[in-house]
């Protein structure tokens, strides 16, 4: 007789395959060097090692990649079209860095794509294996929640939620689209969730989520969706805004 998964299991299980760097979609023995010099970098900008506004120098990276500065140029490209980067007049390639107003507007697109992927899960109704996922996601969630430096973590759990959520919608552009603003936006989704009372307050969104997709009320759960949404992109806009940049 097979063995039931728990709802700790079947998330641990969609967990690992659910990676936050550029190109994760791809087999790494298959990718060109750009792909390659392009997913390490990324890797650095999304892990915070690369601030926004950091300059990347294509010497540079021509000299640690031992390679010439074509496949480097190749590799800036695909960083400025997953957002990551942006190359400007008179100095080049540097790690983007979004105004309040940007991460607003990032955020509200990124909302509005995690709906329509809600509207065609619960629409066609939500798989027992997604409920048991977001129930473990929110126990992991209360758990972070209450650490003094648990942001990191909780805002990646929030993100694999949503990617998973994604899946499930069967669209697989939709699911692309998502994870390129995930990657986007998860700097800034980290220094939104940073303060204990910002998580305590959006955990309490997730569980009441949470309570809306069990009983299949949609417009509930868009609803807190966009709220927790929302209210992410004031916090990380307010903390922009400071002299010390949230620092």
């Amino acid at each position: 007789m097979a063995s039931v998964e728990s709802d700790q299991e079947v998330f641990a299980r969609w967990e690992r395959l659910i990676q936050f760097r550029l190109l994760a979609d791809s087999q790494e023995p298959t990718r060109t060097v750009p792909e390659q010099v392009a997913a390490q970098v990324g890797d650095r900008i999304i892990g915070g090692a690369l601030a926004p506004g950091a300059r990347i120098g294509e010497q540079e990276l021509a000299d640690e990649f031992a390679i010439s500065r074509g496949p480097v140029r190749e590799a800036i490209r695909i960083l400025e079209r997953e957002g990551l980067v942006q190359v400007l007049p008179r100095r080049g390639a540097v790690v983007t860095s979004l105004s309040a107003q940007e991460l607003r507007e990032l955020f509200e697109i990124r909302a509005g794509l995690v709906e329509i992927a809600l509207r065609k899960v619960m629409g066609a109704g939500v798989p027992p294996e997604l409920l048991a996922i977001t129930r473990a996601g929110v126990a992991r969630l209360e758990a972070l929640a209450e650490l003094p430096e648990g942001g990191d973590a909780y805002a990646e759990t929030t993100y694999r939620l949503i990617q998973i959520g994604a899946h499930f919608a069967g669209n697989e552009r939709l699911r692309r689209m998502v994870v390129a603003l995930s990657l986007q936006s998860l700097r800034y989704s980290k220094l939104g969730l940073a303060s204990v009372a910002r998580r305590q307050r959006s955990v309490k969104l997730w569980r009441q989520a949470l309570q809306a997709l069990e009983r299949g009320d949609v417009e509930r759960t868009l609803w807190l969706a966009r709220q927790r949404s929302q209210e992410s992109a004031d916090e990380a806009a307010r903390r922009l805004a400071e002299p010390s940049g949230g620092s």
